[in-house]
């Protein structure tokens, strides 16, 4: 049942609060500003550097062979990153030759959901409901439920263990005759599940450990007393994969490509595929279950857009400074490469101008908020008022963000900008100075002319 709490601010507060509103309306309008401006300097930049390192890249046909003709080129190269590194999670025994190991850890928690909606009294008064619900889910780290708002909730979350997500990563992983650096080595992501086989002992001792955790949160007996408990630990015993359904709690983390040969199931502790489970039962996880998920990036055949420097690459400096190199999967040409980059280069642009007008929109919302919540003593008087503020702010902020975008052209690119500029006016012209009405009336009067001949 959904667990509400009501809230009333006085008309006073209100006001004071708004008007606080001022100052950060002008602190979003500042953010915002500079936010633009260094946005589309950014775009610029970088759209100039990918021109730059387009014209001087050149293809590199045999990464195999290390040749002296192309020591200091930004080269395009295709070849197998591969490794001859063990990589070890030391926590629980696993080895693998691989380029990356991680592990990804959920635990199954209670989680706190609200929301909120407020209403306007007369006399300026604002009463505000909010609905707590709560679901379990399962979460990347535990969640304090003692912070709950709903009595009946707090202090239901636990969990049996407490594990660190981890990433290991080949510092020696080779590209032909050369060897790659450290960030075009993260920038692989051929990720294969990792079937897991731990020690037969580890399992049974890691069984013990979370059976005691479980025994004490559920006010049980443990192996440490002289009680038996009621229900002991069995001896590990593979099962075979078909032998039983997988559990929906673990099968959406399990690739179908990957085998359940090495499935285990003890009391409490559970291993299946690339997932390690601790809990009674991974059919119906239960609150304090632990999921563990197990990955590795396996080699793979990629392309590296980097300059070379003896067996190895580093970033490629332009003109302007900027520095650029990249790792692509697969076989790439020098095209499709610059091309992805110019696309990229272009949607944050786009977003970040989005986000940077919705801010200063934002902010000039935050300055006539005051007045707004002046009104809010009779609240139909307001909605109208907020109404109207909302579109002028609108208007305004957009035609504001126009001007601030076009003189950053103006700055890296006049002829743009100036474009931009005047579209900006053009909009000021329409909306500020009744020039709607006077498109109408030009409109109007080139429609008539024909008639009148």
């Amino acid at each position: 049942m959904a667990y509400q709490e009501k809230t009333t601010t006085g008309y006073g507060t209100r006001v004071g609060n708004s008007i606080k509103g001022i100052f950060t309306g002008f602190i979003l309008i500042i953010g915002a500003t500079i936010l633009l401006w260094w946005n589309e300097g950014r775009a610029v930049k970088t759209a100039d550097m990918l021109e730059d390192a387009q014209g001087a890249c050149v293809e590199m046909p045999n990464p195999d062979k290390k040749s002296a003709e192309f020591e200091g080129e930004l080269v395009c190269a295709t070849a197998m990153a591969n490794t001859d590194e063990v990589l070890t999670d030391k926590e629980f025994g696993i080895s693998e030759n691989a380029i990356s190991l991680s592990r990804k850890v959920e635990y199954f928690q209670w989680v706190e959901h609200s929301e909120s909606k407020s209403e306007d009294k007369l006399g300026g008064k604002q009463e505000t409901t909010t609905t707590y619900t709560y679901t379990r889910e399962w979460v990347s780290s535990p969640v304090n439920s003692d912070e709950f708002k709903d009595p009946a909730y707090q202090g239901k979350n636990y969990t049996w263990t407490t594990v660190e997500d981890q990433d290991v990563w080949a510092e020696n992983v080779t590209f032909g005759a050369y060897v790659l650096n450290e960030s075009l080595i993260h920038s692989i992501n051929s990720t294969e599940a990792l079937e897991l086989n731990i020690d037969e002992q580890q399992l049974q001792a890691m069984d013990k450990t979370i059976a005691d955790t479980y025994a004490r949160i559920k006010g049980l007996p443990t192996s440490n007393t002289n009680v038996a408990q009621a229900q002991p630990a069995q001896p590990a015993q593979p099962v075979a994969a078909d032998s039983t359904a997988l559990a929906d709690s673990v099968k959406t983390v399990i690739p179908d490509s990957i085998s359940q040969d090495n499935k285990v199931d003890l009391e409490y502790v559970h291993q299946m595929g690339n997932v390690l489970y601790y809990g009674r039962t991974a059919n119906a996880p239960e609150v304090g279950d632990v999921r563990i998920t197990f990955e590795k990036v396996v080699p793979a055949k990629v392309t590296v857009v980097s300059q070379v420097e003896g067996n190895t690459f580093k970033p490629y400096t332009a003109s302007n400074k900027k520095k650029f190199q990249t790792l692509r999967m697969g076989k790439k040409s020098i095209d499709e490469i610059f091309e992805e980059e110019n696309e990229s280069n272009s949607m944050w642009t786009w977003v970040l101008r989005i986000v940077g007008i919705l801010l200063v929109i934002s902010g000039f919302k935050g300055l006539f908020g005051f007045l707004e919540t002046i009104l809010k003593v009779v609240p139909f008087l307001a909605n109208i008022f907020a109404f109207g503020v909302g579109i002028i702010c609108t208007i305004v902020g957009l035609v504001y963000s126009l001007i601030v975008i076009a003189l950053a052209w103006i700055f890296y690119r006049p002829v743009l900008g100036i474009i931009i500029l005047l579209i900006a006016g053009f909009l000021i012209w329409v909306f500020a100075f009744n020039g709607k009405k006077k498109l109408a009336e030009l409109t109007n009067k080139g429609k008539a002319t024909p008639a009148a001949e």
